[in-house]
């Protein structure tokens, strides 16, 4: 028995080597701010030191303050109503372009290579696009005006509260779909042919091949498309900073985006790891959320 265990320790000496590199990442990157916001969040820090109020602790204050803060809970369910929008929404547009292009259709590279170009863009320039279309006088009022031959005006989209966040899904989801595209192809792929095969054997229609093969061969795919889009989702920022700056009225503030008007523009640091810390927590949830379904999978496979 000690020989067994000391095999295992040989063995087992090399795997950690190689995981060293990688796990000082984390904690370099991830677990050590992790812990310097934690220990921020239950003081009075300022981003500008006041030598005539130095920090101090401050217990549970910060985070009572946040959770009696309006701003707080909007932006909680703004952060929230975009991530139930766009993933759906994305996902099942990447879904459609993946199969679309994993099919016989003429010219598909060239199709495939159009559907990815927005994700390549910069932020900035896919702002710079999009702010011209929601214009007064752009093309999408254009169009509503040709349609109802300049009955209705059209909307002034980014400056209606009820229209804001839609228009910023819609940014979204045009900018992003074509990344879950490719992890869809990918999935799509490695679905073996002859399902398809025997149940074109058995009569069943395209789209009872969709049902019956297609989605359950891309399962783990669908998982890990939904948990990360989710995830990139509650991460809102630059669409919201660049087209609305949260306005108007709050309907587009995110929790980042008052992560950083708190701590950068407000200078309360304390208050913004106070924030950061219930964000990273729930940001957390998901991703053992992710593991737990994962591990179902594995299971019942």
């Amino acid at each position: 028995m000690p020989k067994k265990r000391s095999s295992l320790h040989d063995q087992s000496r090399p795997a950690l080597v190689l995981m060293a590199p990688a796990g000082l990442l984390i904690f370099v990157f991830i677990i050590a701010p992790f812990l310097l916001s934690l220990g921020l969040s239950f003081t009075n820090q300022r981003l500008v030191p006041n030598p005539n109020l130095p920090t101090s602790f401050q217990g549970f204050s910060n985070y009572l303050r946040l959770f009696g803060n309006a701003e707080f809970w909007q932006s909680f369910r703004n952060t929230f109503t975009f991530a139930l929008l766009v993933v759906p929404l994305q996902s099942a547009l990447a879904l459609g372009a993946a199969m679309l292009v994993n099919s016989r259709l003429p010219a598909r590279n060239v199709f495939r290579g159009i559907f990815f170009l927005p994700t390549v863009l910069t932020m900035v320039v896919v702002v710079v696009i999009w702010s011209n279309l929601f214009q007064i006088n752009g093309f999408f009022n254009a169009v509503i005006q040709a349609v109802t031959f300049g009955a209705h005006p059209g909307f002034d989209w980014l400056a209606n509260p009820a229209l804001a966040m839609p228009s910023i899904v819609l940014v979204s989801v045009w900018q992003g779909f074509g990344f879950q595209m490719v992890i869809y192809l990918a999935g799509l792929q490695g679905i073996n042919p002859e399902l398809y095969e025997a149940a074109r054997v058995d009569g069943a229609s395209r789209w009872q091949e969709f049902w019956a093969v297609t989605m359950p061969g891309l399962r783990n795919t669908h998982i890990f498309v939904v948990v990360t889009t989710t995830i990139l989702a509650l991460k809102l920022f630059a669409q919201v900073d660049l087209l609305t700056k949260g306005g108007p009225l709050g309907s587009t503030q995110t929790v980042v985006r008052l992560i950083y008007e708190t701590g950068f523009r407000k200078g309360q640091v304390g208050v913004a790891a106070a924030l950061s810390v219930v964000f990273f927590l729930v940001v957390l949830a998901i991703s053992v959320g992710q593991r737990v379904f994962l591990k179902e999978d594995r299971e019942v496979a």
